[in-house]
């Protein structure tokens, strides 16, 4: 979809130099799963402190890693 924005050039600059992006797109779009990545956690803030885990964390940790 194209959009007509208007950004800050430093702060595009700067986040296209540390995301090694080739194009402005590239880095906006990466942005945005990643702002939408982090407000989706947030949501599981609420249960901080609520639930005790009772796991062993060892038998996780030497488990095949999940291949989608």
């Amino acid at each position: 979809m194209r959009t007509t924005l208007n950004l800050d050039d430093k702060a595009l600059a700067r986040a296209m130099k540390v995301a090694g992006a080739k194009t402005k797109t590239a880095v906006i779009n990466e942005a945005l799963r990643e702002y939408a990545r982090r407000r989706g956690l947030r949501r599981f803030l609420k249960f901080e402190g609520k639930f005790r885990w009772e796991g062993d964390l060892d038998a996780l940790r030497k488990r095949e890693p999940v291949r989608h």
